[in-house]
Order: structure tokens, then C-alpha cells, then sequence
């Protein structure tokens, strides 16, 4: 059987996300092709996919790494926060009991990571899917990816804010709590909670304060 053709647009996507291009790096099709072994037409597919999302724009003729102002991401934030606390109900009603374990074993894991915000950002986006996940509504998971494919456009973690690493796993281990007592209010309260802190803090790093609190 032959292997299915390389995704170009989820490549891309995947190394803007991990932080390999940032907001007004410049993306290149050659460069691109050559890196993910593909040919250009995908590339510049991809590219223009990118450029209607929003994800990458223009400078001059070259595509750019899209970038957040202030407004755009208190925008953001509002969204992710009103659908991530919806998504947080919905677990505590519907997660079943493996899911709610492989949360809370989510949890004790990451505070191994405490200190490298790289890991820890990434573990904390695999934590928010698996609470999208555990809702059981796909069509709400669909929008949280949407808005967690925008998060790939700050140029920065809250946490690596100077003790929100360790703030942000005690916010997630009472989020798992609320879902695994079926607390659909509580969770939905902690999650947008948490988010709106996380929010709080990301001003606070842009601003050149690198405390949590």
C-alpha cells in the first residue's frame, strides 16, 4: 500500500505551533518544501489556506507569521474562556471514568515538568484536548481547535511567568476534581477561572512583569 501524501498545511501548522516559526518570521515556499520533503504546490496551497485563516499575512510579497495586538487577544481570550468553561461542564457530565483518570494522571505527570515552560506548554495543551475531548461534542471540539490553532500565535507561554507553572497545576488539579465530583458549575467556573488568570498574566509578561502574581 502506499503511504498517504504528507499534509503540508498540517505541517506547517504543527511547526508554527512548537514555536519553530514565530510571529513575523517569514515562510518561504522553497525553504518549506525542502524542509518537510514535499513539492511546492502544497506548500503554496497551504500557505494560502494559512493567509485565509488569518494565521499568516502579508509583507509586501512575503507571508508572514501572523501576530496578536492587545485587542485581538483579549478577543481571543473571551472566546477560549466561554468555550473552554462550556467544555469543562459538559466533561463533568459526560467524561466517563477513564477519562477523568487519564486527567488526573495528566496532572501528577506534568509537575516533573515544572520549571521548563516549553514542556509544560506543551503538556498543558494536551491537557485543555483531553478535556475537549472528554466533553463528547464534537462540534464544540472543532471550535476549541479553531481557537487553540490562534494561541499558536503568541509569541510567548504565561507560563513562563515565575510561579505560574506551579499555580496552573493546582488550577488544574481542582478543574479534574470539579469534572471527577460531577460538578458541571464548578468546573466550568475553575476552567474560565483559570483561563481569565492565565490571560492576566500574559499582560503582565508583555509588560515586562515576569511574576504570576
Amino acid at each position: 500500500m502506499k503511504t498517504p501524501p504528507k499534509d503540508a498545511y498540517s505541517l506547517i501548522l504543527d511547526a508554527i505551533d512548537v514555536g519553530d516559526y514565530r510571529p513575523g518570521d517569514r515562510l518561504v515556499e522553497s525553504e518549506l518544501a525542502d524542509r518537510f520533503g514535499v513539492s511546492r504546490t502544497p506548500i503554496r496551497e497551504a500557505l494560502q489556506r494559512l493567509e485565509t485563516q488569518s494565521l499568516l499575512t502579508r509583507d509586501g510579497r512575503s507571508l508572514i507569521v501572523a501576530s496578536l495586538d492587545h485587542n485581538q487577544l483579549a478577543e481571543l481570550y473571551v472566546v477560549r474562556a466561554e468555550l473552554e468553561a462550556l467544555a469543562a461542564r459538559m466533561a463533568a457530565r459526560h467524561a466517563t471514568e477513564e477519562e477523568v483518570r487519564v486527567l488526573g494522571d495528566m496532572v501528577a505527570a506534568d509537575r516533573a515538568l515544572l520549571g521548563d515552560p516549553a514542556a509544560l506548554s506543551r503538556a498543558n495543551r494536551r491537557f485543555h484536548k483531553q478535556i475537549h475531548l472528554a466533553s463528547h461534542n464534537r462540534f464544540l471540539v472543532q471550535q476549541l481547535d479553531l481557537v487553540h490553532r490562534s494561541m499558536a500565535l503568541l509569541a510567548t507561554t504565561s507560563l513562563a511567568a515565575r510561579g505560574r507553572d506551579e499555580i496552573a497545576l493546582a488550577e488544574h488539579g481542582a478543574i479534574v476534581d470539579a469534572i471527577r465530583d460531577r460538578d458541571e458549575e464548578r468546573a466550568g467556573r475553575m476552567l474560565r477561572d483559570h483561563i481569565s488568570q492565565a490571560f492576566v498574566t500574559r499582560l503582565k509578561l508583555d509588560s515586562g512583569d515576569e511574576t504570576a502574581i
